[in-house]
Parts: structure tokens; C-alpha cells; sequence
């Protein structure tokens, strides 16, 4: 009787569970594995990826199928203690390859860190995943490279991409607007911005509180994402607000988008803080979700 009591109870979690799961529209990659590949199976390697003379170290995790695969290139912020590798395992398991690097000066790569070496090894990166010989070594799809960024890799994605025309999606998390949000916290609270960045600073080689502050204040004026709309007017972009001191900025780039005529910009809210800490499983859904869309479109 008892046997047959806890079988019960189990089953009515199973189905409670499973009815959560269609209430919330989880997409089945952020919640269970696929059924495996024996002959092309998930894997992961950490290729190193040359950019200006340095070595980049990376991750690379590859879906299951002979592909060619849809492949994202993850960029985490400043200094990227969020690095979102939950979100990698969810996009490789609904058929996306996952590229993690990082920058230049940080977790190991070799050369000196600043904001102009991470923009440029950003586009390093991209041309790794587009390298024909990467390309066929990967099972890549070079057709549908899908940048996505969290924080200052947000404001990173926005920049290449707004930089290359041949990238066929971007997604933000919480982007930061480097330039107009770091003058801006200049002016109304200069020592809270340099405890910020000096918590940052010190993670990262080659470089100093006042070399970051400085190379901003001289790069201001084009590191404003909201003047990056008309360049990325014609491409899908989605962006993942939280209620942190970027929304403001990330409302304005959404209809700054909107008003250059993107009619596939995609804006949601999740009430949370920048690290998106408590929910976890609903940005996984959002984006999951949002690139199963640009699946059909090649």
C-alpha cells in the first residue's frame, strides 16, 4: 500500500511537472538531453584562437549531427565572472555549436587586456568560426554565425555585428552601453564607478583602473550602441533586459531599433539582477526559443 502511495505521488510529480513545462513553454533543450548520437555525438575541444599576436583560449562546444551547425559565439562581460556556460550547454543541446573564448589579458589568454583588444578579438573570433578549414574541422554553418553577449560582451556583439554585415543574428543580456553608461556614472558617482572598475581591473592583466576609464572617455563618442540601429536594422536582435542599471540604455537601443525599421527586434524583461541569478532557466528559455526561431531561416 505504501509502495503504491509513493508510485502515485511520483507519477502525479512527473505530470505536474511536465504541465509546468508546457504552462511556461520551456523548450525541451533547457530541460532534458537529446537522444545521443553515436556516430557524431556531442563533444567539446578548446581550440587556441589567434588574435593580434596573442593566443586566445577558448571553448568549443559542439552539438551532436554531422551538421553543418548553426554555431553562437558567447561573449561574456567585464571581467566575465558570469561566463553563461549554462546557456551554452542549453543552445549545443537544441543543435547550436557554442564557442567560449576570452579575451585578450583575461582567464589565461595570453596578451594585455583593454576594451579596444576585446572588440578586436571579438572579430578575431568570428573569423575563426568562419575559417574554411575551422569551418569543415567543426561542422560549422558559416551561413548562420549568431553572436550573443552578456554585460560589456552585450555591448561587444552589438559592436561587431553592427561592424559586419555577414553576421545573421545578435543577441543582448543586459548590455551595457559602454561609453554613454560610464560617463554617465562618471558624473553622478565617480567613486562607485572606480571601486567597479577596480574590482574588474584587478582580474584582468596589462591594465589599470585609469587606463579603462581613460580609453573610454576617448572612445565615447562611437561606443554608444543606440547609434549602432541602422546597421543592424535588417537582422534579427534580441534583447534580454533585467532590472539592473542598464535597462534604461537597453529600452532606448529597442526602440532605437525600432524607429530604423527593424521589424525583428525582440525586447523582454526579466525581473532579476544582472547576473540574471534567480532565473536562470526562463533566459535560457528566452533564448533558446529566439534562436529555434532563426532556426528556419538560412
Amino acid at each position: 500500500m505504501i509502495l503504491s502511495l509513493r508510485i502515485a505521488a511520483r507519477f502525479s510529480l512527473v505530470v505536474l511537472a511536465a504541465a509546468m513545462l508546457r504552462a511556461q513553454q520551456i523548450p525541451a533543450a533547457v530541460v532534458s538531453d537529446p537522444p545521443p548520437d553515436k556516430t557524431h555525438p556531442a563533444t567539446m575541444e578548446s581550440p587556441d584562437i589567434p588574435s593580434h599576436g596573442a593566443i586566445l583560449y577558448s571553448v568549443f562546444y559542439l552539438a551532436s549531427g554531422a551538421g553543418p551547425h548553426p554555431t553562437v559565439l558567447l561573449i561574456q562581460g567585464f571581467p566575465g565572472n558570469e561566463k553563461n556556460l549554462d546557456l551554452a550547454y542549453s543552445m549545443r543541446r537544441a543543435g547550436w555549436n557554442v564557442l567560449v573564448p576570452f579575451y585578450r589579458g583575461s582567464w589565461g589568454s595570453g596578451g594585455t587586456f583593454s576594451f579596444t583588444h576585446a572588440l578586436e578579438d571579438a572579430q578575431a573570433e568570428v573569423q575563426f568560426v568562419r575559417d574554411p578549414q575551422n569551418v569543415n574541422k567543426y561542422h560549422i554553418d558559416p551561413k548562420r554565425i549568431v553572436l550573443v553577449g552578456h554585460s560589456f560582451g552585450g555591448f561587444t556583439v552589438a559592436y561587431v555585428t553592427a561592424h559586419d554585415p555577414e553576421i545573421f543574428a545578435v543577441a543582448m543580456i543586459s548590455p551595457a552601453d559602454l561609453g554613454p553608461s560610464t560617463l554617465r556614472a562618471q558624473a553622478h558617482d565617480p567613486q562607485e564607478l572606480l571601486a567597479r572598475y577596480g574590482a574588474n581591473a584587478s582580474r584582468l592583466a596589462g591594465t589599470t583602473v585609469q587606463a579603462l576609464l581613460d580609453e573610454v572617455k576617448q572612445n565615447a563618442p562611437t561606443w554608444n550602441y543606440v547609434d549602432y540601429a541602422p546597421a543592424l536594422k535588417n537582422r534579427p536582435v534580441l534583447i534580454v533586459e533585467a532590472d539592473d542599471r542598464n535597462l534604461g540604455d537597453n529600452r532606448d537601443l529597442a526602440s532605437a531599433l525600432r524607429k530604423a525599421g527593424n521589424a525583428r527586434v525582440i525586447e523582454t524583461h526579466l525581473p532579476t539582477d544582472h547576473s540574471f541569478s534567480d532565473h536562470r532557466i526562463a533566459l535560457q528559455a528566452i533564448v533558446v526559443d529566439w534562436l529555434q526561431g532563426l532556426a528556419a531561416h538560412k
